[in-house]
């Protein structure tokens, strides 16, 4: 489960699903010899951010309890690899995953309700959808709309790959960021959309959304 805003409204059911279902997890790869994991983890770690951008070193803290899953779920694998040197360990930290392959075959249009800005803009952009609600008009920020790094899911895989080479490797256990180094606002994403596809994208400023930080992307 991936989504900040629902998990501040649900947090059992984050706590309950992304840890549990990850002791779980790790109790079954002990018992069956396999000591090999790429755990995907999240930005959402670094907190509310002391400084950008965002390096491996930056304190650990969380806002929200998604957030919080993917930092218990982090130290629990460090813990592992405290007990037993014998796991290879991979946590990717991603920063904000956006786009789909070149092919086209995987798109970004979920049957329900996304959990990320693009399907919103392009579910808007062709009248599925009457407005784009933009949580937050009055961060610190050079228009006022929450600020990410959006990485490309094909540099997303990429990373993956990267990772089976470290663990080949005997890495121990090591966190990198997966993320670009720009971060791009809300409305730089409608008016780069619009651009792009010639289409409009009509929107309203909301309130802020429980458990969001201004800023956030990745010293990569």
């Amino acid at each position: 489960l991936k989504a900040v805003g629902e998990s501040v409204a649900k947090p059992l059911k984050y706590y309950h699903n992304n840890i549990a279902g990850t002791t779980i997890l790790l109790d079954l790869m002990t018992k069956y010899d396999c000591k090999n994991i790429v755990f995907s983890s999240s930005a959402t770690v670094y907190g509310l951010p002391q400084y950008l951008p965002l390096n491996e070193e930056h304190p650990l803290s969380c806002t929200n309890p998604y957030g919080r899953t993917k930092l218990f779920i982090e130290e629990i694998l460090r813990d592992v690899a405290v007990s037993d040197p014998s796991w290879n360990i991979v946590i990717l930290r991603y920063f904000n995953p956006v786009g789909s392959h070149i092919s086209g075959r995987i798109g970004e249009d979920p049957n329900g309700l996304p959990n990320n800005l693009m399907p919103f803009i392009s579910q808007t952009a062709v009248g599925r959808r009457k407005c784009l609600n933009i949580f937050g008009g009055d961060y610190d920020t050079k228009d006022g709309t929450g600020v990410r790094d959006y990485i490309h899911v094909v540099d997303l895989a990429l990373g993956h790959v990267k990772s089976l080479a470290r663990i080949d490797a005997k890495c121990g256990c090591v966190m990198y960021n997966l993320g670009t180094g720009t971060g791009y606002s809300v409305l730089d994403m409608v008016k780069a959309f619009e651009e792009a596809s010639g289409k409009s994208v009509p929107y309203e400023i909301v309130a802020r959304r429980p458990g969001d930080v201004a800023a956030c992307y990745a010293d990569p």
